[in-house]
């Protein structure tokens, strides 16, 4: 216990014994620059200096173009023109297929394996459009029910925040 306490005694000793920093001048030993220092307050100001460092470079690196030259960052007008050109090829791949339908059609008319009264340019880009099925959306008793509830509920503490302003 008495070994522990004495090396407290000698730690808390080093940090907090004040030592003088002096510049001299060379030539005429006159004292330029005098501070009264303990190893505690360098090491204090070297952490708040480091926190302060990380923290100026964190809010450049966050806050200005400089973080498009990080690797996994990209800029926002490279996102957009990939954005754009992802709607692009998604209506191009749509257009090519109705395309190829059409071209299909044709082969067939003209290999005579098609009627040619029957052949119709319409019916055809309808049969390769993407079709949605229509979905029954009225509400069930449940649901109801629950709507029900809530308009209740929504009442009452309407009604009581009525109550407290008066």
């Amino acid at each position: 216990m008495s070994a522990k306490r004495l090396k407290r005694k000698k730690l808390h000793k080093k940090l907090f014994t004040k030592n003088r920093l002096v510049i001299l001048n060379e030539d005429t030993f006159e004292e330029t620059f005098s501070l009264k220092l303990t190893l505690m307050n360098v090491f204090v100001v070297a952490s708040l200096g480091a926190i302060f460092l990380i923290a100026v470079t964190t809010f450049i690196i966050a806050f200005t173009p400089l973080r498009e030259f990080i690797p996994g960052y990209s800029s926002t007008k490279l996102k957009k023109d990939a954005t754009e050109l992802a709607l692009k090829s998604d209506s191009l791949t749509s257009i090519l297929k109705k395309n190829q339908a059409y071209i299909t059609s044709i082969q067939k008319v003209l290999t005579g394996q098609l009627d040619y009264a029957k052949f119709n340019k319409d019916s055809i880009l309808a049969v390769s459009a993407d079709t949605i099925q229509k979905v029954d959306l009225s509400p069930s008793k449940e649901e109801l029910e629950l709507r029900s509830e809530v308009e209740n509920e929504e009442k009452k503490t309407q009604q009581t925040a009525v109550k407290k302003k008066k």
